[in-house]
């Protein structure tokens, strides 16, 4: 398992951190500092952790496909080239490699109440998804879970991807093309129709 890192202000008498440079520690890292590395590592781990989760839902899964990425990242760094971010290059590995851990387990997929709740709200059309206010609600949740897994489950990985990115990470369009190798458009289409398709899947949740 990966470790968790907190950030936190340094304290009174101690010198605080020198500002994060990607650019500068991508660098040092091509030019075999392992200091760099870890510093790389350190840096977007969590949010590499936390998309391969939001696409799996198996948190031992999702650690090793995490350290997985990192691994094929640091081996590969050379071939990093500065034409993107550094975390969109690590990103799309991240991605692929989710993609094909997808495609060969068939794992289900799961998407917690909560991060509908409090994450989806980057997305308009997902508000209704599920509705605070009807009497569906009160469901038992974890029958109400097995419904949006069954509902992610009816999207392709593209659109899943591009619901988890978006919608889930709160990811610009601009970057989320990058990451998938397709236009803005693409992705603003990609998005709609998976929207679209969960609304439908969840029609009985919505709001009257």
């Amino acid at each position: 398992m990966l470790e968790t890192i907190s950030k936190k202000n340094p304290a009174k008498g101690v010198e605080a951190m020198p500002e994060w440079n990607e650019k500068n520690v991508v660098t040092r890292a091509q030019n075999g500092d392992m200091e760099a590395c870890d510093e790389l590592i350190q840096e977007y781990q969590e949010r590499i952790y936390s998309t391969i989760y939001h696409m799996i839902s198996n948190h031992e899964d999702a650690s090793d496909l995490a350290q997985i990425t990192f691994i094929k990242a640091i081996r590969k760094i050379n071939n990093f080239k500065g034409q993107s971010s550094f975390f969109t290059w690590l990103y799309r590995i991240a991605v692929n490699n989710t993609i094909n851990f997808i495609r060969t387990k068939r794992k289900r997929v799961l998407l917690s109440i909560n991060q509908m709740d409090e994450e989806f709200e980057r997305g308009e059309e997902l508000l209704g998804l599920v509705s605070k206010e009807t009497p569906q609600r009160d469901i038992n949740r974890l029958e109400l879970q097995e419904i949006l897994n069954a509902a992610m489950l009816k999207l392709s990985t593209n659109h899943r991807l591009v619901v988890t990115m978006h919608d889930v990470q709160g990811m610009p369009h601009e970057q989320i093309g990058e990451i998938m190798d397709c236009n803005t458009n693409t992705v603003r289409t990609r998005l709609h129709y998976a929207r679209k398709q969960l609304q439908a899947h969840l029609s009985d949740y919505l709001k009257p």
